[in-house]
């Protein structure tokens, strides 16, 4: 997956000005591991082929939001036909930050975004089954879940992309649920740490994921996605960083 198709998928997808006609489906997608089914949107080109393949672009929700928001942005449901994608919009949970729970068994995205919906997506669809196919992103809580996920499974993405995103839960631990899925900060501190994006630069192999930044001066993540892309640099990690003033 070329740079150019990803940022132009993530950062100019809200920016089409033209009327394209791709087709908008919310469908039932199956999680074994939370024993349930779970709504996403799926959005396809308006000339979709089965004999064709087709890159696909998973676009997380943030906190409190759910698999519908996305698609009330006219230019997201565009950008299928413009950039002859694939664009799947999952439902991540109220307050899942995207982790498999050590806590709640209830809560498994990450095994449900990583494994059973990518299956679910390439059994169903013509796609292009590689991380080269491949981009995840997010805003806010989705943000952070894009990263999370993108940094943990390099077999599975080959792109990923944040928006305002909580890319560092530790200096927020009374906030959004974060403590019902990891426990309090001051009983597991060494779990906050182990599930942080900013922890987890390490992880990262030499060229082998796009990353895409973008906080706004005014947003209340901007002090940690700053700390993040110092600590990028200083791991030589190449990405892309935008910053400007404004909030979500």
């Amino acid at each position: 997956m070329n740079r150019k198709f990803f940022s132009s998928a993530i950062f100019l997808l809200f920016l089409s000005q033209f009327c394209f006609a791709s087709k908008v489906d919310t469908l039932e997608t199956i999680s074994p591991s939370m024993n349930k089914t779970i709504k996403a949107v799926v959005v396809t080109p308006d000339n979709y082929n089965k004999n064709n393949a087709y890159p696909v672009f998973y676009l997380l929700h943030g906190y409190s939001g759910n698999y519908s928001n996305w698609v009330k942005a006219k230019a997201v449901i565009d950008a299928a036909d413009r950039y002859q994608m694939i664009i799947v919009c999952p439902d991540g949970g109220y307050g899942s930050w995207y982790w498999d729970s050590p806590v709640d068994e209830e809560f498994k995205y990450e095994t449900y975004i990583s494994k059973e919906l990518i299956s679910w997506i390439d059994e169903k669809y013509a796609t292009i089954p590689s991380p080269k196919g491949r981009a995840i992103a997010g805003l806010s809580m989705g943000g952070h879940g894009a990263l999370y996920l993108a940094i943990k499974h390099p077999d599975i993405f080959g792109a990923a992309g944040s928006m305002s995103g909580g890319v560092d839960t530790r200096p927020f631990p009374n906030n959004w649920e974060i403590a019902k899925r990891l426990g309090k900060y001051s009983e597991y501190p060494d779990r906050w740490e182990d599930y942080t994006v900013m922890n987890m630069l390490h992880l990262v192999e030499p060229n082998s994921l796009k990353i895409i930044i973008d906080c706004g001066t005014q947003d209340i993540f901007f002090k940690v996605n700053e700390e993040l892309h110092k600590e990028m640099l200083y791991y030589n990690i190449p990405h892309d960083y935008i910053s400007r003033p404004g909030r979500p």
